[in-house]
């Protein structure tokens, strides 16, 4: 891609890297919460089950407030409500070595929740990146934009660990909350620039449902989204991903110790897991520029229904524990791409924050059942199993209800259509 492609005077370069930046850093607080249970237990006396109580909460709220946060960046600009929420969720980190009672905790990680949707959630940042670059980089841009997570993920909990054990874990809170303030600079390259027509090129069979020139409200376009069964079966498959995600990065580690294989290689494969969802979501991103979108994304459920099946019935080993999370790490992150691209296809960027906000809350229901249900299934059985085979599945399912997609340009990508005048500029500027 050329870093010298212009879309309202700005390259798509600096328009895509501080929302790099952004999740990386949202995704720094959120990653690392598990690795403060055990020393807020010890220091507080407030108990695990309280503690992982308010952990939970934070990523229920974390959902819930995704379409708000998305509604309001497309009303007031991306750049405002990320400034606010950034403060909101230093001042929130802040607040969690004082919180003296599990009430005062739990409502502390509610807001935080709440505080990482509008600081730097994927709905947010993707709809800012999508509506500000040409047509022909969101699938890159999309990329890019959700490797930050597993980058935030990889950089920042490692460094967190090392401040909890050499300083102690209030001081890596705070740590943590001064961190979130470095979103205050960046959020100011997410001021939308004035878009060309071109950017706007291609998005919808009809041009009333995806123009971003269109001043209906967004809740009259979640009502239109709602009406297409295309824009529910993207949303219920990110439902499976969220399910299967969150039970992986959960329930893992209990997993490897019921093989009875070392402690140490949850840690292994969760770091092998992060490192391959930075190049899958890449790749993801850089596929779907060339490729159905539709396609591409049914054929990453089928590769994670094939690598949960494969890892089901091979010997547990060291070896086969390693190769599942590197499998898992290429599928993780590179369903976000194409499920950002299929909804701004079909209905355009003007309310993409709004679309895909609420898409991610339903990702984030999936991900409490999946956490949820892993503990249930753990205790009634003893094991994984019929969490490994509903996983397979759900898998299947998705992989299959993704075809039925109605992608804009199915039929033929090069046959004339009422929107090939506006198409033609976006193709020869590139």
């Amino acid at each position: 891609m050329n870093h010298e492609d212009r879309t309202g005077g700005a390259s798509v370069w600096t328009i895509a890297l501080p929302a790099v930046a952004l999740l990386a850093i949202t995704m720094a607080s959120r990653a690392s919460f598990g690795l403060f249970l055990s020393p807020i237990n010890t220091a507080t006396g407030i108990g695990v089950a309280t503690i992982s109580f308010a952990v939970a909460l934070s990523q229920l709220t974390f959902g819930a407030a995704q379409p708000v946060a998305g509604a309001l960046a497309d009303r007031y600009g991306a750049a405002r409500v990320v400034a606010v929420s950034a403060i909101g969720l230093s001042l929130a980190l802040a607040a969690i070595p004082l919180a003296a009672s599990g009430v005062v905790l739990v409502l502390v990680m509610g807001l935080i929740g709440i505080s990482s949707a509008g600081a730097g959630s994927a709905s947010v940042l993707l709809s800012a990146v999508s509506r500000q670059v040409a047509v022909k980089h969101r699938g890159l841009m999309g990329g890019l934009v959700g490797a930050g997570g597993p980058i935030g993920q990889l950089v920042f909990t490692p460094a967190a660990q090392a401040t909890i054990v050499t300083a102690g874990w209030a001081t890596a809170m705070f740590a943590l909350s001064a961190l979130s303030l470095a979103a205050l600079p960046l959020a100011r390259r997410l001021r939308q620039r004035s878009v060309s027509p071109a950017t706007e090129s291609g998005q919808a069979n009809r041009p009333a449902r995806g123009s971003d020139a269109s001043h209906a409200s967004a809740l009259a376009a979640l009502r239109e989204a709602s009406r297409s069964a295309s824009y529910w079966v993207v949303t219920g498959a990110f439902f499976v991903c969220g399910f299967h995600v969150s039970f992986l990065l959960a329930h893992m580690p209990g997993a490897i110790q019921l093989c009875g294989l070392p402690a140490s290689l949850s840690g292994a494969s969760l770091a092998l897991m992060g490192l391959f969802n930075i190049a899958s979501s890449i790749v993801s991103g850089l596929v779907i520029q060339r490729f159905s979108m539709k396609l591409t994304l049914a054929t990453i459920y089928a590769l994670r229904g094939v690598g949960v099946a494969a890892f089901l019935i091979a010997p547990k080993t060291e070896v086969t524990v390693l190769g599942f999370a590197v499998w898992m790490g290429l599928t993780y992150m590179a369903t976000l791409p194409p499920t950002t691209g299929l909804i701004g296809k079909l209905f355009g960027t003007r309310h993409l924050g709004t679309l895909l906000g609420t898409t991610m809350f339903v990702h984030q229901v999936g991900s409490f059942l999946g956490v949820w249900l892993g503990g249930i299934a753990l205790e009634a059985t003893g094991s994984f199993d019929w969490m490994w085979r509903l996983d397979i599945a759900l898998a299947a399912a998705a992989a299959l209800v993704c075809l039925a997609i109605r992608e804009p340009g199915d039929e033929s990508n090069k046959a004339p259509s009422v929107e090939a005048p506006d198409c033609r500029p976006a193709s020869a500027g590139a």
